[in-house]
């Protein structure tokens, strides 16, 4: 979700202004994943890197997210999304993190759509917290370094339910990872838009899924 705070300046806006504005956008790629049968979308809020912006911004995110929690929830739920956050939840404010819990309480039975929503997360953050696991197993003689591969890795990540993506969708035209699941986005196919996320609505979406429905995924091999 990249391009928040310079669709604010463009228009000689605060840049907190792009940020409550692109939530309009997180609402409509919600709606969009629903109308598609889309089963798992992940959006990328906060990254661990963020926390190195000035702290009246930081702080005015937080209270962004705050706001976004206790008003979207209760309608998420009614629709059928379950959400889940990922990242090092325990960075967040304590309050937050109340929040982020008891959205995740109140949906962990729906079905309809996974959202996930990545904050204070890195993916390199999320490998060495898995490594971390993995060696306190090892050491204590709980697990057996012979035992640990590619798959039995993916269960200490942070959401090891989570499927690798099909399509990585990078707003505002940047051409980098950003430190996004890292791990998962092996093989994922990437779609680079010029358009700020505020500006990302359903017609952008849906630009993106035909054109990835367009390509032919060959996962390494030969086709």
């Amino acid at each position: 979700m990249d391009g928040n705070g310079r669709w604010a300046v463009q228009r000689g806006l605060p840049r907190y202004y792009g940020h409550k504005v692109g939530i309009e956008s997180v609402r409509e790629a919600v709606r969009t994943a629903l109308d598609f049968g889309i089963e798992y979308l992940t959006l990328y809020a906060f990254s661990k890197e963020n926390w190195r912006r000035p702290s009246e911004e930081v702080q005015m995110l937080m209270n962004i997210f705050r706001q976004v929690l206790r008003r979207e929830v209760a309608e998420l739920h009614r629709q059928g999304v379950k959400i889940t956050m990922m990242g090092r939840i325990q960075d967040l404010p304590p309050d937050l993190q109340q929040e982020a819990f008891r959205s995740m309480e109140l949906t962990k039975n729906n079905q309809r759509l996974k959202l996930y929503l990545a904050i204070s997360y890195g993916g390199r953050a999320e490998i060495v917290d898995a490594v971390r696991k993995i060696a306190k197993l090892v050491k204590n003689g709980e697990l057996d370094i012979e035992q640990i591969d590619e798959d039995s890795f993916r269960n200490f990540l942070y959401c090891p339910e989570l499927p690798d993506p099909d399509l990585l969708i990078r707003t505002s035209g940047e051409e980098r990872i950003s430190n996004f699941l890292l791990w998962q986005i092996a093989y994922t196919e990437l779609y680079i838009t010029p358009t700020l996320w505020p500006d990302f609505r359903r017609n952008e979406f849906i630009a993106a899924l035909t054109d990835y429905a367009s390509r032919e995924r060959r996962f390494g091999g030969v086709k």
